[in-house]
């Protein structure tokens, strides 16, 4: 028995079981509030506001056009002008084609409206030599072959030729419009310079549209390049 009783105690005592069972059960957990401090809960606010902001979709309104349309009247040097210089170019107009905003207009003489029948030429103010311009020729009822068009028009067009002697590359195409009507496409891949011509024949009058661009601007501005060349189109009978 004296062993039994100096053995250590496994179970509580009694007072142990008792002070257990008084000891109140801890309250459950409550449901928590977040609360945010006030410059959290701005920042949290004006992040919100933001991303409203940018999912909105933008203004029509706002958005600047890229080009505005030219009309031209492919008049001779006789008639440069119209009557008093006042001519409506809209109504009277052989050829339209697109001009990026910005772009300036250079007036041509009559003498070089006589000489090589260029009849209008617009230009980037940054970088003159990226510019578009357009050549025409009376008495052309229909196209020749593409390669007599295009040595016929670089014999009055110094640029033209020294593009064509130094290409790395010329390619051409024929294309017809909705109407059937011909266009005859060069693209030339020169030295440091890129150039694009439409050439079509309506009216009895052969049209030359040339867009032309130094390298660094062409690989830049490939794409409005592309789309002024493409803009190209006369109106009218053909």
């Amino acid at each position: 028995m004296a062993t039994l009783s100096s053995l250590p105690s496994i179970l509580p005592s009694s007072s142990s079981s008792s002070s257990t069972a008084k000891t109140p059960h801890p309250n459950p957990p409550q449901p928590s509030l977040l609360f945010f401090s006030k410059p959290l809960a701005t920042a949290l606010t004006t992040a919100l506001a933001t991303t409203t902001l940018l999912i909105s979709p933008p203004s029509l309104a706002a958005q600047p056009s890229t080009y505005h349309l030219y009309y031209g009247t492919a008049a001779s040097a006789a008639n440069y002008g119209g009557y008093g210089g006042n001519s409506d170019k809209k109504a009277s107009a052989e050829y339209v084609y697109d001009v990026p905003d910005g772009w300036k207009e250079r007036l041509v003489s009559k003498v070089e409206k006589g000489t090589n029948g260029t009849d209008s030429e617009f230009y980037n103010p940054k970088k003159r030599q990226e510019k578009e311009y357009l050549t025409f020729l009376a008495g052309f009822r229909q196209l020749a072959p593409k390669d007599a068009i295009l040595n016929n028009l670089a014999l009055s067009d110094v640029e033209l030729q020294d593009l064509i002697a130094g290409a790395d590359s010329l390619v051409s195409e024929e294309k017809k419009d909705e109407n059937g009507q011909v266009y005859y496409v060069y693209e030339i891949d020169g030295i440091g310079k890129h150039s694009l011509i439409a050439v079509t024949c309506a009216q009895n009058k052969l049209y030359a549209h040339f867009v032309n661009a130094p390298a660094p601007e062409w690989k830049r501005d490939e794409d409005s390049l592309r789309h002024i060349h493409e803009s190209f189109k006369t109106v009218g009978p053909f």
